[in-house]
């Protein structure tokens, strides 16, 4: 029995590593450009209690290269921080746009409600591509122009960008780099920019969008009711005969600080269990799967003999090793490739708390509200 699990774990990396759309190359990256035209740009951001961030993400935007009509819709979600108080000082020589966020209604989540306000907006309504960002997201200068470029070179509908994010607090250097390792896995970039793969996702740090395709899947609507709502807006897509892309920004980065384990729980605890369709079977299928891909391999390297021994401790490499180009754009030390199995295990345990959280009704809970139904739909304040 302790062969057959020690060899399962080892086919399931070599598996990852060789067919899994090479995920764990952690590419592709993209790279700077310039458009050809002069399209019509409007920068939606939804806000909630942003005031920490929200200053040096529209200042970013305000400064952006392109050449073309570019505006920023600011939506603030009934903040009781002043997010939209600082974003309004901010000299914009009339590019900024702020809304205030009406009562958020029964069956949308906060930020999808957000956002559709913001593309009701008359500048997002006429421009011919719609860049979402998160509010704590900072750009370079050349950033709308590079994406435009993309967009237009390629022919593409979505071009979105895992945004650095930041690690620098110690639970972000521990933690940060497996988040993102774990979210190539589920989505493999590869597969995502294959118009003949199913796959589709994105990352809401940044999304630009043709109007056009956006029009053509009715905004964010039939989205309203879900957390993980960039991959869901994706699907919705490439479903539709769209040609998305996905890779990683170094151009965009995002300025929220994790300062503890904790808060990194909780981020993750948020939607985990909507990413399994909030299933106990998915739920148990998930602990089943990651106790082989994680755990198997130690507990056989450190416990078992022979040929068992030595698949476990080929699989724990070959984990060690696909974890390295993430490592090594977030610019830790190649031996926090020894210590997955253990973050794993706080990811994990963090995606049963989901599950508990969801099942006691305090399902989703971020921003002081609660999304407590299947979906995720309704506000607890």
């Amino acid at each position: 029995m302790v062969l057959i699990v020690s060899a399962l774990a080892l086919a399931a990396w070599a598996y990852l590593f060789a067919l899994h759309g090479s995920f764990w190359r952690s590419r592709p990256v993209l790279e700077r450009g310039v458009p050809a035209g002069s399209a019509s740009v409007a920068v939606v951001v939804p806000a909630r209690n942003e005031a920490a961030q929200i200053g040096e993400c529209i200042a970013s935007l305000l400064a952006q290269s392109y050449l073309g009509p570019l505006n920023i819709v600011l939506v603030d979600d009934n903040s009781t921080d002043g997010t939209a108080e600082i974003a309004g000082a901010i000299e914009a020589a009339g590019q900024l746009a702020i809304v205030k966020g009406a009562a958020l209604p029964a069956g949308w989540s906060g930020k999808l409600w957000a956002v559709h306000q913001g593309l009701a907006n008359e500048w997002a309504q006429s421009a011919e591509y719609i860049l979402l960002t998160d509010a704590d997201v900072v750009h370079e200068p050349d950033h709308v122009s590079t994406l435009i470029a993309k967009a237009e070179r390629d022919g593409l509908d979505l071009v979105s960008e895992m945004v650095r994010l930041n690690c620098a607090t110690l639970a972000e250097r521990a933690l940060i780099p497996a988040f993102v390792f774990f979210f190539q896995m589920l989505y493999p970039f590869a597969w995502v920019n294959d118009a003949r793969k199913r796959t589709a996702g994105a990352a809401g740090g940044t999304m630009l969008l043709r109007r056009a395709s956006l029009d053509r899947v009715d905004g964010v609507s039939r989205i309203r009711q879900r957390l993980i709502d960039d991959c869901a807006l994706a699907q919705e897509i490439k479903q539709s005969g769209g040609k998305i892309w996905l890779g990683h920004a170094e151009m965009a980065r995002s300025r929220r600080v994790y300062a503890t384990a904790r808060e990194v729980w909780n981020m993750i605890a948020r939607t985990a269990y909507e990413q399994l369709g909030r299933s106990p079977l998915m739920l148990t299928g998930c602990v089943a799967g990651m106790s082989l891909l994680y755990f198997a391999p130690v507990v056989t390297t450190v416990a078992a003999h022979g040929v068992s021994r030595c698949c476990g401790a080929a699989a724990w490499l070959l984990m060690t090793i696909c974890f390295q180009p993430t490592l090594r754009r977030y610019e830790r030390s190649v031996f926090w490739g020894m210590a997955l199995p253990g973050i794993a295990t706080f990811y994990m345990c963090a995606t049963i708390a989901s599950a508990v959280r969801f099942h006691r009704g305090r399902g989703g809970m971020w921003k002081d509200r609660v999304y407590a139904e299947t979906r995720g739909i309704g506000d607890s304040n």
